[in-house]
């Protein structure tokens, strides 16, 4: 029977709705179908409810990208509990540090998971979670904060999220235990289709798959999308591609002559980005088309969200001067999230921050500058990292890169960069290199290079936090 357009489907219930044969997950050689997820899924709920979990606690594990991830997910929604993913990479003394903050009901590792059972489970009937995830942000600083969804486990059928479709098949290559590919991940397994992750993002191998796997979309983060570009031309053939119809980007700016590129590569309307944060103030959504009358755009507020940016007096900017983005959601303030271990950053009328600096056009489309507490003031000049960041993954032998402020005695600050190649590049070289592309005072005077990953699989660098500079008036 056809569900009502305003019928709620908790996430728990996914297995009465979609067939058990359809293929629900493939990671690597791993292919599981939804009725394997089902089945693991409630032996691990079954443990869970042993262990003492009830209704809407926070349940935090680490585990890597796999099968087991998602089945321990849902599992945990199956328990009306919500999950909390941590990164399994973390060391003892920052897990401990979050886990003091967050204070769940229990905390899952790998090795603690029980071993499979071909037993059948049964499952008592359980609340739906008020929160379907909570996920840690440290920012640049490290500080932990745990961010608690302010929607229920489950969304009312039709629910429409950045364009992932029903009945399909999705590439979701970065690490699950990161907001966006969490979120890309679970809904894309509500909807029906089949998750492809992986171990760690390499970029032939996950454009192979595509190419071989037939899927129609993705979700990447700009990192990603540049190593694919960095292949040879031979290695990514467009007619290979038929299949995927849209790759979406998120989590970092996006340098313009690489959007650029992949417009060229495979069409404007293949390439998509969402702007917002896990705070769930606002969500941005700008496609190529539009991008292209609007080059460096991340769009405009879509679901009546609303946006304004503020000068450091805290009055209105006008159209195209610089200031802090404010965010107001649908639901009015404190409708998204809560946090554990944060406060709010928020005006008196309730418009909420969470650091980013930009500007609205006359239309009321968003541009990004940069993070707030990332800014640069050398010698006067104000430069922000993300622009910098463009400018040198330009270079041909630079796989990644990550630029920061570091204290100096006569500037106050100076650009350092930090830089993935196998190449002996040095200051000099690297700045004639940039002349062409930004203005000399924005030019690293320090450089690193190193042949380790600078950003991982989500496009995350920490950069060490030395001042806080404020934005000039």
């Amino acid at each position: 029977m056809p569900l009502a357009s305003d019928a709620f489907l908790p996430l728990a219930d996914l297995f009465d709705r979609v067939p058990p044969e359809r293929e629900a997950l493939v990671h690597g050689s791993e292919r599981w179908t939804f009725g394997e997820l089902d089945t693991r899924s409630a032996q691990l709920a079954a443990w869970l409810l042993g262990k003492g979990v009830e209704a809407h606690d926070l349940v935090a594990f680490q585990l890597p990208n796999g099968p087991e991830f998602l089945a321990l997910t849902f599992a945990i929604y199956r328990c009306g509990a919500t999950p909390a993913p941590l990164s399994y990479r973390l060391p003892p003394a920052e897990r401990d540090a979050i886990l003091g903050v967050m204070q769940p009901r229990c905390a899952i590792d790998a090795e603690m998971l029980p071993a499979p059972s071909t037993a059948a489970t049964s499952m008592p009937s359980r609340p739906v979670a008020a929160s379907w995830k909570a996920c840690t942000s440290g920012g640049s600083t490290g500080t932990p904060k745990v961010i608690v969804d302010g929607r229920p486990a489950g969304f009312p059928a039709g629910t429409a999220f950045i364009g992932i479709p029903a009945n399909s098949r999705v590439s979701v290559p970065g690490p699950l235990y990161h907001n966006a590919p969490f979120s890309a991940a679970v809904f894309a397994l509500w909807n029906g289709s089949t998750v492809h992750t992986a171990d760690r993002f390499d970029a032939a191998t996950v454009l192979d798959e595509i190419a071989r796997e037939g899927i129609g979309w993705a979700l990447m983060v700009p990192t990603m999308m540049h190593r694919i570009m960095a292949l040879p031309e031979a290695e990514r053939p467009a007619a290979r591609f038929a299949a995927w119809k849209q790759v979406v980007h998120t989590a970092a700016p996006m340098a313009r002559w690489l959007k650029q590129a992949w417009i060229d590569w495979l069409g404007p309307d293949h390439i998509w980005e969402v702007y917002g944060a896990t705070e769930g103030l606002v969500r941005c959504w700008i496609g190529g088309i539009e991008w292209l009358e609007r080059p460096g755009s991340v769009g405009r507020p879509i679901g009546n969200g609303r946006i304004r940016i503020l000068r450091p007096d805290g009055n209105e900017a006008a159209p195209g001067e610089h200031g802090e983005v404010f965010a107001m959601p649908p639901g009015g303030p404190g409708s998204t999230y809560r946090y554990i271990g944060a406060e709010r950053r928020a005006t008196a009328d309730g418009w909420e921050s969470v650091g980013d600096v930009g500007w609205l056009d006359a239309d009321g489309y968003l541009f990004l500058a940069d993070r707030k507490d990332d800014l640069i003031i050398s010698g006067g000049v104000n430069i922000w990292p993300a622009e910098v960041e463009a400018a040198v993954l330009r270079h041909p032998d630079v796989r990644s890169c990550a630029v920061f402020g570091k204290p100096d005695a006569d500037l106050g600050a100076i650009v350092h960069a930090v830089i993935e190649s196998d190449a002996a590049l040095d200051t000099a070289g690297l700045s004639a290199f940039l002349t062409d592309h930004l203005a000399r005072a924005k030019h690293p005077r320090s450089v690193d290079v190193t042949s380790q990953t600078v950003r991982d699989d989500a496009g995350k660098f920490r950069k060490p936090r030395f001042a806080t500079p404020e934005i000039p008036a």
